[in-house]
């Protein structure tokens, strides 16, 4: 059983929120009390989870956004504290995988695609969100890196470089906030039971016998398993937690 927190009169921001682990910790925000802004690219999926939420009687808002743009990631900042208020939680989650290929004949347009949205977006929403927080003097952020980013696999050198650039970006900017109130965290999911998990699987780029083999639990992980690791590091629980690279990967990185 998960601890429960108490997130009544916060508001969280969850990017990549349409499906997958975004959609779960938005869950997990609104459950625990928190008004949660959901932005995604896919706007149909993201309405449809917000018009969800909204039924269940949790404060949610829809809000298109491509992490790529610094434009529309202003405007996804701004349309939050414009709505709430504040901002006292994000989780920066939106991510793209490419398939596998040889490092000697990666396209250098496939790279700059994968590090446009993992990078420089985590690095956009951080930017925008600590302006807000910086005016505050408090709130958390959870960057969603990965075990890509605390290891290498063949086939994998420009994803892995993307997330090896989050976990950069959260140690660095951790000790830069730390002392002004703000908490700054990344996360390292392993393999998880998501949508672009299944359509990798589907598309023949992963193996689910050997993805269950690099994982001592024996399983895929679970959406709502990275929705709690998010809770407690943007939680009170988690005060004296600061710039750690929190792997969430049924002992991977553990072998």
């Amino acid at each position: 059983m998960n601890p429960s927190y108490d997130f009544t009169g916060q508001v969280a921001l969850v990017t990549g929120a349409a499906s997958g682990m975004g959609l779960a910790t938005a869950q997990a925000f609104a459950n625990a009390g928190a008004a949660v802004v959901l932005a995604d690219v896919d706007k149909d999926a993201l309405h449809l989870a917000v018009d969800q939420l909204t039924s269940a009687g949790h404060q949610a808002l829809a809000v298109p956004c491509d992490v790529t743009d610094e434009d529309q990631v202003t405007a996804m900042v701004d349309t939050t504290v414009a709505t709430f208020g504040r901002l006292d939680a994000t989780f920066n989650n939106a991510g793209i995988q490419v398939p596998p290929h040889d490092a000697a004949d990666e396209p250098a347009e496939v790279y700059d695609r994968v590090n446009a949205v993992n990078a420089r977006g985590i690095w956009t929403c951080m930017k925008h969100e600590l302006r807000q927080m910086r005016s505050q003097g408090s709130g958390a952020i959870v960057n969603c890196s990965s075990l890509g980013g605390l290891v290498g696999i063949p086939g994998r050198a420009a994803y892995h470089a993307s997330k090896h650039a989050v976990l950069g970006l959260t140690s660095s900017a951790a000790l830069e906030y730390a002392p002004r109130g703000i908490r700054i965290n990344a996360i390292c999911p392993g393999t998880i039971d998501t949508p672009m998990v299944a359509d990798m699987i589907a598309n023949g780029e992963l193996d689910m016998a050997e993805a269950l083999a690099n994982q001592p639990i024996g399983r895929l992980g679970r959406a709502d398993e990275i929705a709690a690791a998010v809770l407690w590091l943007s939680s009170p629980a988690a005060s004296f937690v600061i710039g750690v690279a929190l792997p969430v990967d049924g002992g991977y990185v553990a072998r």
